[in-house]
Parts: C-alpha cells; sequence; structure tokens
C-alpha cells in the first residue's frame, strides 16, 4: 500500500466569523498563545509522518506563506543581538517540511479547495487537515485515521461524537455497527436536522482520501450558494464501499468558534512551563471575584 506523505491543507476562508481581526490577516495566523493555529496544525500533520505539506491559499493570504519562509532581515537581527534561542525557532519553522503552495481563485466550497490540490498531490493518497479544528498535541489526532486507511486500503474520516444539538454543524455519518476502531460509513449527511441525522458521529476536520476522491470532485454539480461540498464526493465514496469512519481521541477546539478560540488559548497556555504557574494563579484569582 501506498505511504502516506502528503497533507493538504485549505487556507483560502475569508474568517469572516472573526472581523474586525481578520480583516487584514489570515484567521489562520491568529495565534493560540505565541503560535498561530496554521502552525499547529502543520506540526500535527508531521508527527504523523508527513513531510510534504501542500497549502491551498486565496488573495490576502501571503502572511501565511511568509510565516513558513525564510526571513532575512529578522534572522539577521536575531543573530547580531546574540538571541540564539530566538534565531533557532524562527528557523526551525521553516524546517518543518517541504511546502507547496495553490491558489483557490475564488470561493468555491470545500470540495473545490481540495480539488485545487490535485496536481500538487498527484496519484497517491494524502491527508487532509482542516484548519478551524485543532486537537491537544499530547494526542494524536491522525494516527487513528491513518491505521485506518493501512488496516482497509479506503478512505477515511475522523470523527468524534457530539450532542444532538451540535449535529446540524457537521457532516455526520452513519454510526458503528459493531464496536470496531473502524467501520464502514454507509451514510453521510451535511449538516442534517437533528431528527434526520444518521448518528451522533460528526466529521471533524481530519481525513485520509484515495486519489480517486479528485475524479469525484471533478464530476460533482455546484450545491448550495454555488460551491462544491467534498461531503457530496465523499457520499459517492460511501455508495461504492470506499470510505471508513474512525473515531479520534484527541481533545478538540473548534478555533473557528470564539468561545472555543479562546478556551484553547487557555488550555493551551496551561500547559506551558512557562506560563502554568503566574497564568494559572491569575485565572484562580479572577475566578474567585466573579
Amino acid at each position: 500500500m501506498n505511504p502516506l506523505r502528503k497533507a493538504v491543507v485549505p487556507v483560502a476562508g475569508l474568517g469572516t466569523r472573526f472581523l474586525p481581526a481578520t480583516k487584514a490577516q489570515p484567521k489562520e495566523m491568529l495565534p493560540l498563545v505565541d503560535t498561530p493555529v496554521i502552525q499547529y496544525v502543520v506540526e500535527e500533520a508531521i508527527r504523523a509522518g508527513i513531510d510534504s505539506i501542500v497549502l491551498v491559499t486565496g488573495r490576502g493570504k501571503g502572511a501565511i506563506e511568509n510565516h513558513f519562509d525564510v526571513a532575512y532581515e529578522l534572522e539577521d537581527t536575531l543573530r547580531r543581538r546574540g538571541k540564539q534561542e530566538d534565531l533557532n525557532l524562527v528557523r526551525d519553522i521553516t524546517h518543518l517540511a517541504q511546502f507547496a503552495y495553490v491558489r483557490q481563485g475564488e470561493p468555491l466550497g470545500l470540495g473545490h479547495a481540495v480539488l485545487c490540490a490535485r496536481h500538487a498531490v498527484g496519484n497517491e493518497p494524502f491527508a487532509l487537515l482542516l484548519g478551524d479544528d485543532v486537537f491537544d498535541e499530547r494526542d494524536s489526532a491522525l494516527d487513528a485515521l491513518i491505521a485506518a486507511y493501512h488496516a482497509t486500503g479506503k478512505s477515511v474520516v475522523g470523527v468524534q461524537e457530539v450532542p444532538l444539538e451540535h449535529v446540524s454543524r457537521y457532516g455526520i455519518v452513519s454510526a458503528p455497527q459493531d464496536g470496531s476502531d473502524a467501520w464502514d460509513v454507509t451514510a453521510i449527511v451535511e449538516k442534517p436536522k437533528p431528527a434526520d441525522a444518521p448518528s451522533r458521529w460528526a466529521v471533524v476536520g481530519r481525513y485520509v482520501l484515495e486519489p480517486r476522491i479528485f475524479e469525484h470532485l471533478a464530476a460533482l454539480e455546484p450545491g448550495v450558494g454555488g460551491e462544491y461540498q467534498l461531503t457530496d464526493a465523499l457520499a459517492i465514496l460511501a455508495r461504492e464501499g470506499r470510505l471508513v469512519a474512525a473515531p479520534i481521541p484527541a481533545k478538540r477546539f473548534d478555533t473557528g468558534n470564539k468561545l472555543d478560540y479562546l478556551k484553547a488559548n487557555v488550555e493551551f497556555a496551561l500547559k506551558r512551563d512557562d506560563l502554568r504557574a503566574d497564568f494559572g494563579a491569575y485565572l484562580k484569582a479572577l475566578a474567585q471575584d466573579l
């Protein structure tokens, strides 16, 4: 079976839920403490053994490319000032992986964004990571999906159970039949009403996909709002018997949601040795005043 070497990360979205902060900067560059969200996503892929990252960008996303590129002036300034630790930190970002960038010229949906990466990916399987979903880095979000791909040879969607009242926010797959670590998906529905949902198992922004997904994406008709939906192509894979679901055990933060973004900042800060004690004491004092 082909090894998994590449990951696609769509970053062309406008980030309207975080206006005005995203008026002049990509939403993916918003920080969790001092590290952009997009870097956490890239580092997750690298921990899973991926060494090539394809970022699907759009207009106004130059800051993302600059973040992973060499910063000559900054490096020279840090070197002259003797700030070796900061210099190493900046240089390490550049060497995280091999990066390629493709442009999505129009906001035509997630399916279209993935299709834009077709020539960069080629005829091999790839991971797909959505930047809004960030997982606790102490657990791997991708390992279970990669294991399911190697065990079945099929495309895999990462899922977690969500409350029934939240199913309308996600793509929802059919429930497991036998309690296994991965199960064949017989149905996948985009943002169903609770009464119509096939289960409470939600797709949460992590996938391992066969290259055949590109054929289905290229054949799609535009859906609501003129967009091409990835879920429609996944539904075709499900009908072909080529799609499985694998639960993701890692804790997830939806950083596209303001409340979850704030929670993620707090929890990521509390994991830091340099911040835990002072920040924890501040939070305890603050809680007493509420």
